[in-house]
């Protein structure tokens, strides 16, 4: 069976290079993986102005469909489970197909199920397109950066905090786009069908003729096997470093939820600061995310992952500290900065980490993602039981602890040894 997929190492995938009339990347060179990263960095805006489409127009369906703060919360859970059922198994799908068919048909069932959420006629109609919605959109997330793993190990550089920073910068358009289209007086139909179609059929479009075949090459089995259709080794995947980077991540999607959730809160109730001060402090936080992730890859390439880690995680617990001790709406403000610069680089850098694992990127990146969404699903519904026992201050004091988790967890993103597939 010298032709079998399952035995025979494939080559370095520059099939889907030349077959669309474009020079194949050469592994381990930067330059000509260019573009494979701008595409990939395309996908990660293009999926954020999904998310940002729904959320910048809740208040329009929250009016629509007459829901009370408790009912749309419960409804809102149903996207967040979603997610956590459907990413497990991205890893497998990857594996199997490559991430291209993957998000193919997960931005296009996201960008139905955007334009259904537009007209739902209650809150179990609502609650059940979510819960679509936050698969779709979860599977496309781990899909997206399977790919951008792939790449990044070809190419000998991490790219992941570049794609996260464009990810950033689309929750920002998607939200101004909505911010536009409300002020314009325009319906969520006609707005999430705009978004629906540009995001989605763009992001479809892109994978289909220009994302790159990430599957990894099969090991070949032993030459004394003697069986000729003997399976291919499979790694263990829950391995200590694979746990390790599950907790560094959860940490810090706990700490980037909490910031997303509460620092508008928190300095509006414990800083007395006004509702447009409580806003700005927020985009303060979101901006230093987004610049810190666009300097990324110049950061770890200069102090290594872990180094630019350890930093990272000093870095948010100084932030955090600052925000909680210091005095008045401008101390906090100064904190928020730090705590945003800080946690900005935790999650792209566990991706990178993951996609490393043995045998199994795909498969670890799915894990890594997984752990990280039920942070931010689970995170700030924790912190809201505690601050209503304890108040809100005081509650955000568990945050430095996952800060310096991340600090003493940074050995665990250690790149393993770079793999370029073999010709």
């Amino acid at each position: 069976m010298p032709n079998d997929p399952a035995v025979e190492p494939r080559a370095a995938h520059v099939d889907d290079a030349g077959a669309a009339g474009r020079p194949a990347p050469v592994p381990g060179d930067p330059r000509s993986w260019r573009r494979p990263a701008l595409i990939t960095a395309a996908v990660f805006l293009l999926n954020a102005t999904m998310i940002a489409t729904w959320v910048a127009r809740l208040p329009a369906t929250r009016d629509r469909l007459d829901l009370d703060a408790r009912t749309i919360g419960l409804t809102l859970l149903m996207s967040g489970i979603g997610s956590l059922v459907a990413m497990p198994f991205v890893g497998r799908l990857c594996a199997r197909w490559s991430s291209r068919p993957v998000i193919v048909v997960t931005a296009l069932l996201c960008g139905s199920m955007l334009i259904a959420g537009a007209f739902t006629p209650n809150a179990v109609t609502t609650g059940a397109v979510l819960f679509v919605f936050g698969a779709a959109l979860g599977s496309w997330d781990v899909a997206m950066n399977i790919q951008g793993s792939y790449v990044d190990r070809q190419a000998g550089r991490d790219y992941m905090p570049r794609y996260h920073a464009t990810w950033s910068l689309g929750a920002a358009v998607g939200a101004g786009v909505g911010a536009l289209m409300a002020a314009a007086g325009l319906g969520v139909g006609v707005h999430f069908t705009v978004v629906a179609v540009s995001a989605c059929v763009g992001s479809a479009l892109l994978a289909a003729f220009w994302f790159l075949d990430d599957r990894e090459p099969a090991e070949a089995p032993p030459a004394d096997a003697g069986a000729e259709d003997q399976p291919r080794h499979r790694g263990p995947l829950l391995t200590r470093r694979l746990v390790l980077i599950g907790v560094i991540t959860l940490c810090g999607c706990l700490l980037e939820g909490a910031a997303a959730d509460w620092i508008a809160l928190y300095l509006t109730d414990e800083r007395a600061a006004t509702a447009e001060l409580a806003a700005l402090g927020y985009g303060m936080w979101a901006t230093a995310m987004a610049v810190s992730r666009f300097s990324g890859t110049t950061l770890i390439e200069r102090l290594g992952r872990v180094g630019a880690v350890r930093i990272a995680g000093a870095v948010v617990l100084a932030g955090v500290v600052i925000t909680l001790a210091a005095p008045g709406v401008v101390g906090a403000m100064i904190g928020v900065l730090f705590w945003g610069a800080g946690v900005a680089l935790v999650f792209p850098a566990a991706m990178s980490a993951g996609g490393e694992t043995p045998g199994r990127p795909a498969d670890g990146i799915a894990t890594v993602s997984t752990i990280g969404y039920g942070g931010f699903l689970v995170g700030p519904p924790l912190i809201g039981l505690l601050a209503h026992e304890i108040g809100l201050g005081r509650a955000l004091w568990v945050l430095p602890v996952l800060a310096l988790g991340i600090v003493l967890l940074s050995p665990s993103v250690a790149p393993l040894k770079r793999q370029t597939a073999a010709a």
